[in-house]
């Protein structure tokens, strides 16, 4: 059988709707009873970001030179951004809050999502689970990852600004928030960069994906660095060389989608 223009190699249904994985060309997708993909990966080359939105969401090593101890991870998807980052840094530990049950086994299943002592995947609904580890996990992260979208767009209890302030407590002094939103034109996508803003104090840096409707924005804790854009782009090529990831295309858009806040971080 075929199903968005590839051959359907599984399709089940929970609580939430249906779940559907369907390959094309050597690409194994994720979709959610619609055509926009949650999650690909090239079958010969699992660990690559075959998506350009999950590629663009490593843009924090533009500013972070490793990640050596814990991230926490708000939607699991197939499990793209959770398997590139435990490739990468041996020294990393992951949490990964998923809301449904049926993609963490899909994830294991046909994404090759492993079972690694340095991952712990929670079955919850992330904007609670944030919210009710102020006190317990509070500057306790690095790294924040938000890439929680159902086939309606961004989950309803991520879309607020408590959620969003609950980040910024979970968040060590230097770590950064790294969040997949939709669309410039989107009431939504305002509402949430005011919120941001404010919470961040601006040092927040947005990062259209070229050719597609995402856009991922960067969000600094306090203690950020201040950081020069000639380092930066010496950074960038390095970076290219070894993920073969296109940073020094992130490093020039962040440049010039970000005339407002770009030097509460950047200095020429």
């Amino acid at each position: 059988m075929y199903k968005y223009d590839g051959r359907l190699i599984h399709q089940s249904h929970d609580d939430d709707g249906i779940i559907e994985v369907v390959e094309l060309n050597g690409i194994r997708s994720l979709h959610f009873g619609s055509h926009p993909r949650q999650s690909s990966m090239r079958l010969a080359a699992p660990h690559k970001l075959e998506l350009t939105y999950v590629r663009a969401m490593t843009g924090w090593l533009l500013f972070k030179q490793t990640l050596a101890d814990d991230a926490l991870i708000i939607g699991l998807g197939g499990g793209s951004l959770t398997k590139h980052l435990l490739h990468y840094f041996p020294e990393c530990k992951l949490k990964v809050v998923e809301y449904r049950r049926s993609v963490v086994k899909i994830a294991r299943s046909h994404f090759g999502l492993p079972l690694d002592p340095r991952l712990k995947v929670i079955v919850d609904d992330g904007g609670r689970y944030i919210c009710q580890r102020t006190e317990t996990e509070r500057e306790h992260y690095s790294l924040l990852f938000v890439d929680a979208f159902d086939h309606e767009g961004m989950a309803e209890s991520i879309c607020n600004e408590a959620f969003f302030e609950a980040c910024k407590l979970l968040l060590k002094k230097d770590g950064m928030l790294v969040i997949n939103l939709w669309g410039t034109e989107n009431s939504q996508f305002r509402q949430i960069s005011q919120w941001l803003g404010r919470i961040f104090q601006w040092k927040l840096l947005f990062l259209p994906v070229r050719c597609k409707g995402n856009i991922i924005a960067l969000a600094f804790n306090d203690h950020s660095a201040f950081y020069c854009m000639r380092d930066l782009r010496a950074r960038a090529l390095a970076l290219e060389e070894h993920y073969q990831i296109e940073f020094p295309v992130f490093l020039k858009d962040l440049n010039t989608h970000n005339p407002h806040t770009l030097t509460n971080l950047i200095k020429p």
